[in-house]
């Protein structure tokens, strides 16, 4: 009887598996979170920001299919405190998973910048573009670094949706300002970003007035 359990129970496995892979963006998904993640993180101690040391999880590149999942391994291994960092440095990617280490960001109680670190452990300028600033908006607090950018345009809707685009671009529409009133950010950034195709750099003002930037910090000493 035990066998034939462990037979059921094995079977069971292997048709979800099989279930699992035989969507399309399965290898992709399974290839980012176990074999060559899109993004890298370092982690760096005592790192100086608006006059306070903390701890902070260096994140650079494309937010893949699977970024999510990697990112909440990465921050279990960091055991970041609430207040400590989350600093990017990428040029967008997945919008679903933006979202979801946004949310995962903000339940930690985590602050985010854009930003990179030097050999000295200093944070130096970087840029956050796309989908990367629905991770940012995550912060508790969401610091200004000097020289750093913040990008905007609009986003687009892939297949495996309703079939109907307008109908996709409505709902996703919804769950970003659904996200971003959680957030606190204000609406105008949805505007900005349906403004134009292509990269928009928000200038520091803008992104104050919306609400995306929330404290400042001097930039890096040179």
């Amino acid at each position: 009887m035990s066998v034939v359990i462990f037979l059921l129970l094995t079977s069971g496995v292997l048709i979800q598996a099989w279930r699992d892979l035989s969507r399309p963006d399965a290898w992709d998904y399974w290839k980012d979170l176990y074999s060559t993640p899109s993004m890298t993180s370092s982690l760096a101690d005592n790192v100086e920001l608006d006059g306070r040391r903390r701890a902070a999880l260096v994140l650079r590149g494309k937010i893949g299919p699977a970024a999510a999942s990697w990112f909440r391994e990465r921050l279990d291994e960091a055991r970041l405190k609430p207040g400590d960092l989350v600093l990017l440095s990428s040029p967008g990617g997945d919008l679903s998973q933006s979202v979801i280490m946004g949310e995962i960001i903000r339940a930690r109680g985590l602050v985010t910048a854009v930003g990179t670190i030097d050999g000295a452990g200093q944070v130096r300028p970087g840029s956050c573009a796309s989908a990367c600033v629905f991770v940012y908006a995550g912060g508790t607090e969401r610091f200004d670094i000097g020289g750093s950018r913040l990008g905007v345009h609009r986003f687009t809707t892939r297949g495996g949706g309703s079939g109907d685009p307008v109908a996709d671009t409505q709902r996703v529409t919804g769950l970003v300002l659904s996200y971003l009133k959680r957030m606190g950010v204000s609406a105008s950034l949805v505007e900005a970003m349906s403004a134009t195709s292509d990269i928009r750099w928000l200038d520091s003002r803008e992104a104050a007035a919306m609400n995306l930037v929330t404290a400042q910090s001097r930039g890096p000493r040179g």
